[in-house]
C-alpha cells in the first residue's frame, strides 16, 4: 500500500505540489479577509503573483521583458490610481531583476551580438549624460539622477534586449501583437475617459495643475492610461502609422483588415488627445513609410492625399466647430497663440544658455527642473518640447551629438528595410522604422521619445531593424519556431 502511494506522489508530483500550493494560497486569502478586508486578500494574491513571476523570469529572462513592455503602457494609469504609492520605481525594479536574470544565465547568450551601433551609442550617450553630473552650472544630484534614468540608463539597458533575448522572428511579431494590443486598450481606455468620465485619482491629477492643458474650452484633452495627453496622442499616431505600413503588407485579406481597423481606431485615439504635434507624426511616418516601400507612384498618390488633407485644414474651415479638428486646425496656424509662447521661451532660454556650450546639466529642465531645481531662472522655463529639453540640459554640443546619432540610426534603420528581400519582413522593419521617424519628428513639440511607453518602443523597434538582415537569411529556419503575422 505504502508503495503504491509513493508510486502514484512520484508520477502526479506537479499536481500534488500545486494543490498543496493553492490550498495554503486560499488559506491566506480567507484568513487575511477576516482580519484585514480586501487589502488582505489582494496583498496575498500580490505576493503570489510576484514569486510566480520571479520563478518564470529566473528560468527565462525573456519574461522581464514582456513585463517591462506591458508596465510601461499602464504606468501612467498606475501612478494616478495609486496616488501614494511610489508605483514607478516598480518600473525600474522590473529592469534591473531582468537584467540579474540575464546575468545569472549569461553562458546562455551570445554577447557578441552587442557589437554594434546602436549599443555602442546608447553607450556613448550615457557616458556623456553621466558626465553631467560635473557640470559647472549646480543643479541637484537627485534632479540629475532621476533624469539619468530616463534621457540615457534605460536606452543602455533596453537596447541589449533584442539582441540577447528576442532575436528570433517569433519574438518580433510578439513585440509587434503587444505593442498594436496594449495601444488598442489604450484607445478604449481613451474613449472611457471622454465619454463616461475619469476616475478619483485621475480627477485629482487634473485639480492638482493639470487642468490648464487638459482641459481646452470645456473641453477635455483624453491622456488615457499614459502621462498626458501630448504622450498620448503621439503614440496614437505613431501607431498609427504602423499599422497603417502593416494594413499596405503581403499579409492576408482578413489580417489587412485587422490592421486597418487599428488604424482607425488610433487615429481616432489621436484626434481625442488634442495633442497637435501628433498630426506631424503622422505626417513624417506615412512619408517615411511611402519612400521606403520605393513604390514611388503611391508616394505620390499619398503626397497629394496628404497635401490635399493640410491645405484642408490650413486654408477652410471645415469642422471648425468639432472640438478635436479646431486643435489639429491650429497646429498650422502660425499666429496662434501657444506656438507664440514657445518661441518666446525659445528665445528666453538661448540668452541664458549663450554661456554654457554644455547645458545647465541634467535634471534642469521639464519636471525635474521644476521640483528640484526650482532656484535656478533656467529651470523656471518649460522647454515645450524634447529636443529643447536637450539642448537645455547638455547644450548645444550635446544636442548636436545626439542629434548626430539619432539621425544615423534612423538612417541606417531606413537603409536596412530598404534591402531587406523577404517582404513579409521588408514591410514589418519599414513599419518599425516609419514609427521611430514619426517618435523624432514630433518630439520636437512634445517630450515623447523621453516618455512611456514611446521611448520603449522607439528603442526596441531599433534593436529589432538591427537584427532584422539576420532574420532575413534565416527566414526559414526561423520561421517553424512560431506562426508569422
Amino acid at each position: 500500500m505504502l508503495e503504491k502511494l509513493n508510486i502514484y506522489i512520484a508520477g502526479h508530483r506537479k499536481k500534488i505540489i500545486f494543490f498543496i500550493i493553492s490550498l495554503c494560497i486560499s488559506v491566506l486569502v480567507a484568513g487575511s479577509t477576516y482580519s484585514y478586508g480586501l487589502l488582505g486578500p489582494l496583498s496575498v494574491l500580490g505576493i503570489a503573483a510576484m514569486g510566480i513571476f520571479m520563478v518564470s523570469l529566473f528560468r527565462n529572462p525573456r519574461t522581464g521583458v514582456w513585463v517591462y513592455l506591458g508596465y510601461c503602457f499602464v504606468l501612467g494609469f498606475s501612478v494616478k490610481y495609486f496616488l501614494n504609492i511610489p508605483v514607478g520605481l516598480a518600473l525600474d525594479g522590473i529592469l534591473v531583476l531582468t537584467w540579474v536574470s540575464i546575468l545569472v544565465n549569461m553562458k546562455n547568450f551570445d554577447w557578441g551580438r552587442l557589437k554594434n551601433e546602436h549599443v555602442q551609442f546608447s553607450l556613448i550617450w550615457f557616458a556623456i549624460s553621466f558626465l553631467q553630473l560635473l557640470n559647472p552650472y549646480g543643479g541637484s544630484f537627485v534632479g540629475w539622477f532621476n533624469e539619468l534614468r530616463f534621457v540615457a540608463l534605460s536606452w543602455l539597458l533596453i537596447a541589449p534586449f533584442v539582441f540577447l533575448l528576442l532575436n528570433r522572428v517569433v519574438d518580433l511579431n510578439r513585440f509587434i501583437i503587444i505593442v498594436l494590443l496594449f495601444s488598442l486598450v489604450a484607445t478604449l481606455y481613451g474613449m472611457k475617459q471622454l465619454y463616461l468620465g475619469l476616475t478619483q485619482g485621475e480627477q485629482l491629477w487634473l485639480n492638482a495643475g493639470n487642468a490648464g492643458t487638459h482641459i481646452i474650452n470645456g473641453k477635455l484633452r483624453v491622456f488615457s492610461m499614459y502621462s498626458d495627453a501630448g504622450q498620448f496622442g503621439a503614440s496614437q499616431a505613431i501607431m498609427a502609422v504602423i499599422a497603417l505600413t502593416l494594413a499596405a503588407g503581403p499579409f492576408s485579406f482578413t489580417k489587412k483588415i485587422i490592421f486597418a481597423f487599428f488604424a482607425v481606431v488610433f487615429l481616432y485615439g489621436m484626434a481625442i488627445s488634442g495633442t497637435r504635434g501628433a498630426l506631424f507624426a503622422l505626417a513624417s511616418g506615412i512619408f517615411a513609410a511611402l519612400f521606403l516601400s520605393r513604390n514611388f507612384k503611391v508616394l505620390l498618390v499619398g503626397l497629394i492625399f496628404c497635401s490635399a488633407g493640410f491645405g484642408l485644414l490650413k486654408y477652410t474651415n471645415a469642422g471648425d466647430h468639432i472640438f478635436q479638428v479646431n486643435r489639429l486646425r491650429s497646429a498650422l496656424n502660425p499666429k496662434d497663440a501657444s506656438l507664440a509662447v514657445r518661441l518666446d521661451n525659445q528665445h528666453r532660454l538661448s540668452q541664458l544658455l549663450e554661456d554654457l556650450p554644455f547645458g545647465a546639466g541634467l535634471g534642469m529642465s521639464g519636471m525635474n527642473g521644476t521640483i528640484y531645481n526650482a532656484g535656478k531662472p533656467i529651470a523656471s522655463i518649460p522647454p515645450d518640447s524634447y529636443w529643447v529639453k536637450v539642448w537645455v540640459m547638455y547644450g548645444v554640443v550635446g544636442l548636436t551629438i545626439w542629434f548626430a546619432l539619432t539621425c544615423y540610426i534612423i538612417g541606417k534603420c531606413s537603409g536596412i528595410a530598404w534591402k531587406i528581400r523577404d517582404p513579409k519582413l521588408r514591410v514589418k522593419m519599414i513599419a518599425l522604422t516609419s514609427g521611430t521617424v514619426a517618435c523624432f519628428i514630433c518630439s520636437y513639440g512634445n517630450e515623447v521619445m523621453n516618455g512611456m511607453p514611446s521611448s520603449v518602443i522607439m528603442f526596441m523597434s531599433w534593436s529589432f531593424i538591427f537584427i532584422s538582415p539576420g532574420l532575413d537569411k534565416a527566414q526559414t529556419q526561423l520561421e517553424s519556431d512560431g506562426t508569422d503575422i
